[in-house]
This record gives C-alpha cells, structure tokens and sequence, in this order.
C-alpha cells in the first residue's frame, strides 16, 4: 500500500545523510528527502547499489552522493564528511540507519564472534556515525540527528538477544545525546519500526509468515518502507522543532501488546 506523505517546505535545500541507504528503508528514505527537494548522501558498504540509489535520485533532479562507507570504521566515516561537505555542504539532518541482522538466534547458542558483530553493526555504527557528523552540527548550533532502534529494543521478541541489547543501546544512546546537546540547538529521536516489509523480507519471508507476524501487529499489517520515511521526515523537519529525546514507534500498535 502506498503511503501519503506530507509535504515539509523547511527540508527543501537541506543536506541530509543516510547511512544504510543502499536499499530498504534507507533507500525510500532517500527518495522521501529528495522530493522535499533536499540534497541527499547514502552510505552503505554495497558500492553498486549506492551508486543506482545516488542516480536514481539526481534523475529525479536531486542533488545525491553515493559514497561507500562502513559505519564501524571511524576514518571512512571521517572521509566521507569531508567529501559531502565539499560537494553537497554542511549537514543538516543525519539519518543513523546503518544496521540489521536482527533474525533469531538462542542465546543458549549465541556465540561471541556473532553477539560482538551485531552490536558492533548496530550500537557501535550508531555512535560512531553519531560521532563523525556531531561536531558539525554542533559548530552551525543546528540540526536534527534521527536514530534507528526497532521494538526489539522496546520489548521482548523473536530477534536474538543481541540485536535487543543493540537496539535498547541505541534508544538509550539517543536520549544521552539529546540531553547533551539540547541547549546547543540539536535534536535527536529515535525511531523503533515494528516489523517492515523490505526486499530481503519478501524475499526470505514467505507469504503464509509475512500474514502471522502482520497478525500480531493490533493494525494487522506489516509496514512498509514508506512508513518509516514518512516519520523520519516528521522528525528531521520543523514540524517536530519542540521535539528531541524521543522514540517514535512506527510498528502498527505492537507495544502496546
């Protein structure tokens, strides 16, 4: 299903980043900001996909950058600041959406080598990326940082206990920040999607269990990428100017179950 999106006059012009913007979420969120008429860059570690996203939207008329970056390397995230800084200009919103790897794993067969990467690939991606773009932010006294959590940071769930205390980390790690740089005219939310119906989850979801986890959503359906854009928008934009520090759960009612 389509979802309406609304239209943010502030947002045109602004340079935004999205880190994990290769596909999915990041991606239609790209998409989302460029017809706000933003400047947009993605990063990601997919070269190829960057590159059809970054083309994608300068066709549609966007200024856009592809830039190969891993979110757990401070000095490729370093790199890729200074280069957006001189092709797109100084960033006004930061979308932290790097991450995944949320499938179920018991913890009575958790290894260290996975429990480390999964929070490494989300809470540490999440600082660090936080890290690199902060500074500016701070120096131009504005912007909006939006993070990515999921409801399995808000609630026990079929996601491996990693990927919970990875994402419970970021919710916590976003309200720090907030409280931190509040008084120097940055914000910074969280959004906690609920289950969220990307390629890769169409693609190993069959449709029979693609209907039960939407069952248990009160709304009864998955989300969709749209959803997830639409609400970074709210909170990247003026519209959410007397906002920070909070978790927008966009997962059709599921904590509240």
């Amino acid at each position: 299903m389509g979802v309406r999106q609304a239209r943010y006059p502030d947002l045109n012009g602004r340079v935004v980043v999205i880190t994990g913007g290769s596909r999915g979420i990041g991606a239609e969120t790209a998409r989302a900001f460029a017809r706000q008429g933003s400047a947009v860059a993605v990063l990601g570690r997919d070269e190829k996909a960057l590159a059809e996203v970054a083309e994608e939207l300068r066709a549609d008329g966007a200024r856009a950058l592809g830039l190969v970056a891993d979110c757990t390397d401070m000095a490729a995230l370093a790199s890729a600041v200074d280069r957006i800084e001189r092709e797109l200009g100084p960033v006004d919103v930061l979308a932290a959406f790097a991450g995944g790897d949320g499938y179920p794993v018991p913890t009575a067969r958790e290894t260290e080598e996975h429990w480390r990467a999964v929070l490494d690939g989300n809470l540490t991606a999440t600082f660090l990326t936080v890290r690199a773009f902060l500074p500016g932010l701070l120096a131009r006294r504005s912007g909006s940082i939006v993070t990515m959590a999921s409801t399995a940071g808000r609630l026990p769930s079929g996601a491996s206990a990693a990927y919970a205390a990875a994402k419970a980390g970021v919710l916590m790690l976003t309200r720090q920040l907030a409280l931190e740089v509040a008084a120097e005219g940055v914000r910074v939310n969280a959004i906690a999607p609920g289950a969220v119906r990307t390629e890769r989850t169409a693609a190993q979801m069959p449709p029979e269990a693609q209907a039960a986890v939407a069952a248990a959503h009160p709304l009864g359906r998955l989300g969709e990428p749209e959803d997830i854009s639409a609400a970074t928008l709210f909170l990247a934009s003026d519209a959410s100017s007397w906002i920070t520090g909070q978790t927008l759960d966009v997962s059709g009612g599921r904590v509240i179950v």
